[in-house]
């Protein structure tokens, strides 16, 4: 069983972060047009990309990430906590992914394209950290 909820892990982590990586790369192309079509298309496609597969992915990381953590007997692992701390500050920028994008929805972006180019690196520090502490184990 273990085997198969940790394949369901990655899957999921997978998933969810192709969604932290490609949602703000759509919010530089939206900062970059103005209201029209093409405005109206970047709205569908990242509220579709939030709800239909971000969202899911994230709770089913969540669920096996924790049953992963149970089964293993990590909750007491130094690198664990660290990589938990990556986890949360992953979820929060999950959700203010989902701020930017209730803003592009309702026409109240503040933000440039040049501001959302360096906001999409943060969730990728966040991976290279998460991944460097499950497969290292430094502490």
């Amino acid at each position: 069983m273990h085997l198969w909820v940790k394949a369901l892990h990655v899957i999921a982590i997978i998933s969810w972060m192709a969604g932290l990586l490609y949602l703000p790369r759509l919010f530089v192309y939206h900062a970059g047009v103005g209201p029209g079509p093409q405005s109206e298309l970047f709205k569908t496609m990242e509220r579709r990309l939030l709800r239909f597969i971000m969202i899911p992915a994230m709770l089913v990381a969540w669920a096996t990430g924790l049953w992963l953590a149970y089964d293993g007997g990590f909750f007491r692992d130094g690198w664990f906590h660290g990589k938990l701390l990556a986890a949360i500050l992953l979820t929060g920028v999950h959700f203010y992914d989902g701020f930017l994008q209730r803003a592009f929805a309702e026409g109240r972006n503040t933000h440039s394209s040049k501001f959302y180019r360096f906001y999409n690196e943060l969730p990728t520090l966040l991976m290279i950290v998460a991944v460097i502490l499950v497969i290292v184990r430094p502490f």
